[in-house]
């Protein structure tokens, strides 16, 4: 099998096996493929969905005002008009054998053009009609410290309410419950018997009137361990102003409190003895941190510069070819040679050539994008790598960058100061190793060099030939 045959079968995989519905249109609307959750979610067969268009009487759409929607307003219709892509949709489906009526989250965009009749119109939706007023996740994330509860705000009396409807991973892990335990579950799980039914019944009365609340609570883990919470309980509302839901956001303060206060009276010489050899841990753990630091620092920094060294250049340049590799258009490899580098050592010394390095490296920094990959590859040699949208921009950029050098060196004391680059390109279409484009540059680098210096030259496989 093939390559293209066999990314076709991974994307067919895809849509037959995706929990969204996903239905694909022609350019005149007609619809020429849906996967099973389509047909699901639709309650129609394959048979009675291929072929059909947006003027089909199978069904109709709603807004959520529940106002029949013009043809012209369907979303296949709409991004066939607009040739823009629609996101996040709600909307209602009615169809002529059901009354009820099915919401969905709608999602559509133009793949290809439309105007020369090949391209398509692809529309995914998911069913939200379960969860119309579902609770925002942006809201908690925005005021969460620690754990975060969800519960419906529905039937909160005990025994069987408020019901939970999610917990975050804080939560699995301070309380030993995992998600799959608890959800369905209520709160009243964690109480126990020195819970106090003071502020328990402080918080269901704010519960009942829909009002956020905060209170300190003792709590128990499925193991029995005691814990203080602080919580901020704030109640959630969908997009028609209802409260559906409460969020509890929570702190564990369990070492705030006279729980922690108990402990620590019957522990406090342990606990000095503990905080001096933590000290003690502490600093030989920053010495050895540190080390390693400067350890890791020598392994893959150039001493003189603090650019990557050659063999820190070569792993970052392999992940740059990675990415290559995964999307982007080309990736461009380049060694910059400063020119007449002997004459500055020669007759100003080796201490003003090593400035002179400095102030090349530092030109390369600033010219550079933060994304891109700058090293010293040893002498008056540097390596540059860079993603880019095309060949052309990447030359572009890097003879400004050599011009750039020039003009910043024109005032020191060993000036004139140039450099000459050469260049290669690697693209999907002809992926190359490091190695090779390494080579590749360094050959447009000679080729720069004899032109006269202070210009840029790209590979060419022509070059060269007899």
């Amino acid at each position: 099998m093939n390559v293209p045959s066999l990314e076709r079968v991974k994307l067919l995989n895809l849509l037959e096996n995706a929990n969204i519905g996903v239905v694909i249109h022609a350019h005149d609307t007609s619809i020429v493929y849906a996967n099973p959750v389509a047909l699901r979610l639709l309650r129609l067969t394959y048979n009675q969905i291929i072929g059909k268009d947006a003027l089909d009487p199978q069904w109709r759409f709603i807004d959520e005002h529940n106002n029949t929607l013009p043809v012209d307003d369907y979303p296949v219709s709409r991004v066939q008009r607009n040739q823009q892509p629609l996101y996040n949709e709600v909307l209602g489906v009615v169809d002529s054998q059901h009354q009820d009526i099915s919401w969905f989250s709608v999602n559509a965009y133009c793949e290809g053009d439309l105007r020369d009749g090949h391209g398509f119109i692809v529309v995914s939706f998911v069913d939200i009609t379960d969860k119309k007023n579902l609770f925002s996740f942006e809201d908690i994330l925005h005021n969460t410290q620690d754990i975060v509860v969800v519960t419906e705000a529905d039937n909160i009396d005990a025994p069987f309410g408020p019901k939970i409807v999610y917990v975050n991973k804080a939560f699995e892990q301070l309380t030993g419950y995992s998600a799959k335990e608890v959800l369905g579950e209520t709160p009243r799980i964690l109480q126990g018997k020195d819970t106090d039914r003071d502020t328990t019944a402080r918080i269901h009365a704010a519960l009942k009137r829909r009002e956020p609340c905060q209170e300190k609570i003792l709590n128990y883990s499925k193991t029995g361990q005691p814990y203080w919470l602080e919580l901020h309980i704030i109640p959630l509302k969908n997009r028609f102003g209802e409260v559906t839901h409460f969020a509890a956001i929570e702190r564990d303060v369990t070492l705030s409190t006279h729980y922690e206060a108990a402990l620590e009276q019957r522990n406090s010489d342990l606990r000095t003895l503990k905080q001096e050899l933590q000290n003690v841990l502490n600093e030989r753990t920053e010495a050895l941190r540190q080390s390693n630091t400067q350890l890791l620092r020598m392994a893959h920094e150039d001493p003189l510069t603090g650019l990557a060294n050659r063999k820190a250049f070569f792993e970052q340049s392999q992940q740059q070819l990675a990415r290559m590799r995964r999307g982007a258009s080309c990736l461009a490899v380049a060694i910059v040679d400063v020119d007449h580098f002997k004459r500055i050592n020669d007759q100003f010394g080796h201490d003003v050539g090593d400035q002179a390095l400095l102030h090349v490296a530092q030109a390369l920094r600033q010219g550079l994008r933060q994304e891109d990959v700058l090293g010293r590859l040893g002498g008056e040699e540097f390596a540059i790598s860079m993603l880019c949208p095309s060949r052309l921009i990447g030359e572009e950029s890097l003879d400004r960058l050599r011009e750039s050098i020039a003009q910043s060196c024109a005032e020191q004391a060993y000036a004139p100061l140039t450099v000459s680059i050469g260049l290669s390109f690697a693209e999907n279409q002809t992926p190359l190793a490091l190695e090779a484009l390494l080579k590749q540059a360094d050959q447009a680098l000679y080729q720069a060099k004899d032109a006269g210096r202070n210009r840029l030259c790209c590979f060419s496989p022509h070059d060269g030939e007899p």
